[in-house]
């Protein structure tokens, strides 16, 4: 469907997805990138879709609007009925196909009735209802309490009912959104109150230990028997006289607290149980019952349910503003990567990274100099997601500073490290290429830290693999580092690249490998550098097929024209 002069002026605010079956789920364009794929990693997960590739497609906010590209995928996107070749303008209107996903964008209301469609309800005209035996009118306060005019006798359908009475208010108390500190009190009070108990303590499972959550009361010493009765067993005890029984009644414990009546029940679940209430009374003037035992087992169940929802619901809140503050990590870093490569005479360069996480560690830049030479440079973080991406970014900070001149490579490399490792932790270090390159005469200057090392693809199909230079950066501060040269030849093309590409691995545990990579590139070398750096991420997903990306891949390719 081609987009028509209204749509495009239309602002789109949401993305309609529609799956094959005809479900559709609307997307807020909340963020600035929005990606698609089987990978967990994608802000649109659809795992079981075939035929998607694990980050299949990209939908982002540019300047002039949105814009929709594909990923290297292996089947493909499909834009308005055409191949998705490079990134496009995505409006109101345009329709794309991926796998067996359908997507458009939405530009309000407007365009949700015309794919929502209600069920209509019709109501009917009908004389008032017979007075019968088989018609009963009721409503809350007749249930809940002393009723009204014409309610039933004028007597309520549970007073006199303590028990029922007990569950009504607990449904009620416990209905609200409470932190959970107060909902831990709520539920002592109500337990309290419901057996008319003289002491109480409510506690959670936390690890393999029970942590006191509220209590009525002190010095409380509970039998191990009890403990295990109720949290293993799933049982729920009751001792009306501990005179009486003759487990208890020789206890210490019990004689010094003056415990004449007891119940424990757990805090349960569906399956689990997550902790136990317990309580119990000094003297004999009202014994627990079973009606009470019954009754406390109910609304502990209840009470179990209410504090897992509202556990759910804390992590959930977490979890809501740490994805907002990776979304903006995310944004930040890519802002300090390069927005495009360098138009220079003589050398095609591209390159693009991808974060396994929201956040990565891996890093690539492109400096370049009065004199007409550039720099290109691959580093890569030990580790993932927000830690390493902090340490890329102070990274790229002290290269900025050290290279505002393309001149003695070595000994600015050796200051790197040694800055590097003042702020460096124990645990991390930082994997760093470098080069400087003349683009009149191909020559080029290098210094590898550690770093998987770049391959030189020759006219006459050798490889070789710039080596040298030095030890990984942030682990010895007065390590020093050397430069060697290298010169690249018209059509030469040079591949710098993150482990995350040769330690890719498949289903089967197969590592991507450099041999692979090798075999691969030397067969391309007449393409593009977009186009041999575009097929390199392609390869590696396509040989990964599902399994799920264990790392950052960074991939930079450099061609003398």
């Amino acid at each position: 469907m081609a987009p028509t002069a209204q749509t495009e002026t239309a602002t789109p605010r949401d993305i309609i997805v529609r799956d094959s079956e005809g479900k559709v789920i609307y997307v807020p364009l909340d963020r600035d990138r929005i990606t698609l794929g089987r990978s967990s990693v994608c802000q649109l997960c659809y795992p079981d879709d075939s035929g998607l590739s694990r980050q299949h497609m990209a939908i982002s906010r540019t300047p002039s609007g949105w814009q929709v590209e594909d990923l290297g995928s292996k089947n493909g996107t499909v834009f308005n009925g055409d191949r998705l070749e490079q990134p496009m303008p995505f409006k109101v209107g345009d329709r794309v196909v991926v796998g067996h996903l359908t997507l458009e964008l939405s530009a309000g209301d407007a365009d949700i009735t015309t794919v929502r469609k209600p069920n209509k309800v019709q109501f009917v005209e009908q004389d008032t209802f017979s007075s019968g035996s088989t018609t009963v009118v009721a409503n809350l306060d007749v249930v809940l309490g002393p009723g009204g005019a014409g309610a039933l006798d004028k007597t309520s359908l549970i007073q006199g009912n303590p028990q029922m009475q007990a569950l009504i208010r607990a449904g009620r108390e416990l209905a609200g959104h409470r932190p959970l500190h107060e909902l831990f009190e709520v539920i002592m009070d109500l337990s309290m109150e419901a057996v008319m108990a003289g002491r109480g303590v409510l506690m959670t499972l936390e690890g393999e230990d029970l942590v006191v959550r509220a209590s009525r009361g002190a010095g409380f010493k509970i039998s191990n028997t009890v403990r295990h009765r109720v949290m293993k067993d799933k049982a729920s005890v009751l001792v009306q006289d501990t005179m009486l029984d003759q487990g208890l009644k020789d206890q210490m414990s019990i004689v010094q607290q003056k415990v004449r009546s007891m119940i424990a029940v757990p805090l349960q679940t569906t399956q689990h149980v997550i902790g136990l209430i317990y309580l119990d009374s000094p003297d004999l003037i009202r014994a627990f019952t079973r009606e009470d035992l019954n009754l406390l087992t109910v609304m502990a169940n209840v009470a179990a349910i209410r504090i897992e929802h509202a556990r759910l619901n804390e992590v959930e809140v977490m979890e809501r503003a740490m994805s907002k503050e990776l979304e903006q990590a995310a944004h930040i870093q890519m802002g300090l990567l390069p927005s495009a490569s360098p138009k220079i005479n003589g050398v095609d360069i591209a390159g693009r990274t991808l974060a396994c996480r929201t956040v990565g560690g891996d890093y690539y830049d492109y400096l370049t100099f009065p004199d007409g030479r550039i720099a290109v440079m691959v580093g890569d973080v030990a580790g993932k997601g927000m830690p390493a991406s902090l340490l890329m970014s102070s990274l790229q900070a002290r290269v900025k500073v050290l290279f505002e001149e393309g001149d003695d490579l070595a000994r600015k490399i050796t200051r790197l490290n040694k800055s590097t490792s003042a702020s460096c932790p124990d645990n991390r270090f930082i994997t760093f290429f470098m080069l400087i390159a003349d683009p009149l005469t191909g020559e080029i200057v290098f210094t590898n830290a550690g770093h998987n090392p770049p391959l030189l693809f020759r006219g006459d199909g050798s490889v070789e693999q710039l080596e040298g230079g030095g030890m990984i950066l942030g682990i010895m501060p007065m390590a020093q580092y050397t430069e060697s040269k290298v010169k690249m030849e018209p059509s030469d093309v040079l591949v710098l690249y993150s482990d995350g590409v040769t330690e890719a691995a498949n289903p089967k545990d197969e590592e991507f490998g450099e041999e692979h990579l090798m075999e691969f590139v030397n067969g391309m070398k007449d393409r593009t550098a977009a186009a041999i750096m575009n097929a390199i991420h392609a390869e590696v997903t396509r040989f990964a097929e599902s399994a799920p990306q264990g790392d950052d891949i960074t991939v930079v390719v450099v061609k003398k024209s």
